[in-house]
């Protein structure tokens, strides 16, 4: 073998694993075939991995399919005794790379976009690959402090399905822990993403927001990453005091992109550029010297600007004002006032119209004021018909609120009847419970006190036995010891008479031993049975008073506690009656004040519209009647001078 063929060959023993595998152990195989019974994976060691079937069944038909002979795959060691193959797992494998993976995104801190696809009480679920990692809802930015249960789980509910920027900020595998969090991925995401949408943007695109806010000089539209301002100019092509006349806050609209400005961040739009410019088909809707009717917006020094529609307003110059000449536009009309105007010009690609109140002839006036008259007449017997109306509602409410009243006072009536009901019934079973109790107690005392003194009787009858069977045992010993000397005397009397003699002698004086010691253990035995039984006695005693004792201080206990539930029990249907009526008293009240103020609201409201009315009737009348003195004396001025 050549020395390059060496080399080569022990690169290849140098590269291949020989390490035997432990369980536990992550080791890429190549697939070299696919049986029934599984998956063999070639590890590059003695013993060939086998997938077996229950383990790929976890994996989805996708993978399944997608796993061929010669393909590389990592696998997990599950069983390593067998010492022809290895157990091992591709499911396994997966999810330990899963763990892999966030234990990369939390060291690195990169922020994720997850898809919530469930919840419970304490957060959010995400799927992560093949493990769920959970969002505590402490870190969710939707979740403010403050919310009751039932607003944190219809917000918990409304975010499923949606995709939130997420870090990692936990992995513990031996407890299986992934934990998320919105509130660290929050701001970095949407500075993220405002600098990709600003440099996605170009003027003239047209995007779909969500207004985020409202102020006086315009709105702020959420774009999905970036905040851009509406200016109030921008909102449509009338004039508008507020934001809120034409939009809200959470509404989507469209808009249109008017300029970017990358340096500051800002991003201008504009509402009313995709919104039908009225000025469009304005020389469709009116022509020169045709009559209108405009609405005072604003007073200027040389005129009056008038709403003809909303985005169209035409300018009433000084000189159109009066057939005299009017130096202040103060003296002749007032902001809101409408007035008949003749249209004097048009010019659509400048966006003017001119007005003139000069040119509108007398008669025209008459006729516009007569049909404003009827017209305010007609108005006027609407809102007296809506008075009446008013007045039946407050009729109906007022007997509503009397049935409500009457029914209220029944209602408590009823309720007070059943209460007292209760209390009694309660009374009686408190009372019934309280007997049977004194009278269970009586006969478990009585019980007791029987069992006691059977129990001593039996105790000074064993101990009398045990007595008699004592003395009647020393007796017979001593008889039968008194029996067995004397035959030994007789025996031995002929034999050895004098040591018989000494012998019985001897005997005789044990034997009046034994019989004294024998009387004096049965008299020890009598005074010790004497004073068992006087002990006896004296417990027995002490334990009958101790339960006359105890079944007096029951039936006490007893008595004290149902006659505290009777007083509770009363003072309790005292309190409900009194909040009951108290109740009905205070919705009575309340029930007939809001009638009142109803009532009062209604008829100063008609009363002030009456007399605006009235006051607009006399203010007309008085110029009609002022332009036809004026009339009359310009005709007679030109009949004199005729």
């Amino acid at each position: 073998m050549s020395n390059e063929e060496e080399s080569s060959f022990l690169d290849e023993l140098l590269e291949h694993d020989y390490e035997q595998p432990r369980v536990g152990d992550i080791r890429k195989g190549v697939i070299v075939a696919k049986t029934p019974q599984g998956i063999i994976v070639d590890l590059g060691t003695k013993r060939d991995g086998i997938v077996p079937t229950t383990d790929l069944n976890k994996l989805s038909p996708e993978e399944r399919d997608a796993l061929q002979v010669n393909d590389e795959v990592p696998v997990y060691i599950t069983e390593a005794d067998a010492p022809d193959s290895l157990v091992v797992s591709i499911h396994l494998a997966q999810l330990n790379q899963d763990w892999i993976d966030a234990e990369a995104l939390m060291e690195s801190g990169e922020i994720m976009e997850g898809e919530v696809i469930g919840y419970n009480k304490g957060g959010a679920i995400v799927p992560f690959g093949r493990l769920r990692g959970f969002i505590p809802a402490s870190h969710l930015s939707e979740l403010t402090r403050g919310l009751s249960d039932r607003q944190r789980q219809q917000k918990l509910a409304k975010l499923r399905g949606e995709k939130l920027p997420l870090k990692v900020i936990e992995v513990d595998r031996r407890r299986r822990r992934l934990v998320f969090s919105q509130r660290d991925a929050q701001k970095e995401w949407e500075e993220i993403r405002k600098q990709e949408l600003l440099e996605s943007l170009h003027e003239g695109d047209i995007l779909t927001g969500r207004i985020s806010g409202l102020r006086d000089f315009g709105i702020f539209v959420d774009l999905g990453g970036a905040d851009g301002l509406v200016h109030i100019s921008e909102l449509a092509w009338h004039r508008i005091d507020h934001p809120r006349e034409v939009v809200k806050v959470g509404e989507e609209i469209e808009v249109y992109v008017l300029s970017i400005d990358k340096k500051e961040h800002r991003i201008s739009l504009s509402r009313k550029r995709l919104l039908e410019n009225p000025w469009s088909r304005v020389e469709e809707k009116y022509s020169q010297n045709e009559l209108v009717e405009g609405k005072i917006t604003r007073i200027v020094d040389y005129g009056a600007f008038a709403e003809l529609e909303p985005g169209i307003e035409g300018l009433l110059h000084v000189s159109q004002l009066a057939r005299v000449q009017v130096n202040d536009p103060h003296e002749v009309l007032n902001v809101g006032e409408t007035h008949l105007l003749r249209v004097v010009s048009i010019d659509p690609k400048r966006q003017r119209i001119g007005l003139s109140l000069r040119a509108v002839s007398p008669q025209e006036q008459i006729e516009w004021m007569a049909q404003h008259s009827l017209e305010e007449e007609i108005v006027a017997a609407e809102e007296e018909a809506v008075v009446e109306e008013m007045v039946e509602e407050v009729a109906e409410v007022e007997a509503a609120a009397e049935a409500i009243e009457e029914g209220i006072v029944e209602e408590a009536t009823a309720e007070m009847a059943e209460v007292e009901e209760t209390a009694v019934a309660l009374e009686a079973d408190i009372v019934e419970e309280a007997v049977a109790k004194v009278v269970e107690t009586e006969a478990a005392a009585e019980a007791i006190e029987d069992e006691i003194a059977e129990e001593a009787l039996e105790e000074i009858v064993a101990v009398e036995v045990t007595a008699e069977a004592v003395e009647e045992t020393i007796l017979e010993e001593a008889v039968e010891e008194m029996t067995a000397v004397e035959e030994a005397a007789a025996i031995a009397e002929e034999e050895i008479i004098e040591e018989a003699a000494a012998e019985i002698a001897e005997l005789e004086a044990v034997a009046d031993v034994i019989l004294e010691n024998a009387a004096a253990e049965a008299a020890t035995v009598e005074e010790a049975a004497a004073e068992v039984e006087a002990e006896i006695a004296v417990e027995a005693a002490i334990e009958m008073t101790e339960v006359d004792a105890a079944a007096t201080a029951v039936e006490e206990a007893i008595t004290d506690e149902a006659l505290a539930e009777m007083v509770a029990v009363e003072e309790v249907a005292a309190d409900v009656e009194a909040a009951i009526i108290e109740e009905a008293a205070l919705d009575v009240e309340v029930v007939e004040e809001t009638a009142d103020a109803l009532e009062e609201a209604i008829l100063e409201e008609a009363a002030e519209e009456m007399t605006a009315v009235e006051d607009v009737a006399a203010a007309t009348e008085e110029e009609i009647i002022e332009e036809a003195a004026v009339k009359i004396t310009e005709i007679e001025t030109e009949e004199e001078a005729g």
